[in-house]
């Protein structure tokens, strides 16, 4: 009985541990990676190949970017584009601009691979 409890431990175990690998290769939510290929999409055209190569690319960029990092750089984007004093930041400060760099590489590295 203690064998077939400490076996059955050991499962639970080794399958939590495959889970959270699991999560960490895949944290990208399945809107998150649909948004991104709908503005891919508007940008390279709407075909079955062109759905492919966008496909590929947020996948490519979630092997390369954790999904927090890629919220973060998404963020910084969209407070670039708006106006005022305030946002300034979001434009000229050194962080963010690391941020921004970070998914764009990700995203050079993903077009290569997949265009």
């Amino acid at each position: 009985m203690k064998n077939l409890v400490a076996s059955a431990l050991i499962l639970l175990g080794s399958s939590a541990f495959a889970q959270s690998v699991n999560d960490q290769l895949n944290d990208y939510p399945t809107i998150a990676r649909a948004d991104y290929v709908f503005g891919c999409m508007a940008v390279n055209g709407q075909g079955r190949d062109q759905l492919a190569k966008c496909a590929c690319s947020i996948d490519h960029i979630a092997t390369i970017l954790p999904y927090e990092r890629y919220v973060e750089a998404e963020t910084v984007l969209s407070m670039q584009l708006a106006g005022g004093e305030r946002m300034a930041i979001f434009r000229t400060a050194s962080m963010t601009q690391a941020i921004v760099a970070d998914l764009r590489r990700a995203q050079a590295e993903a077009e290569i691979l997949c265009f």
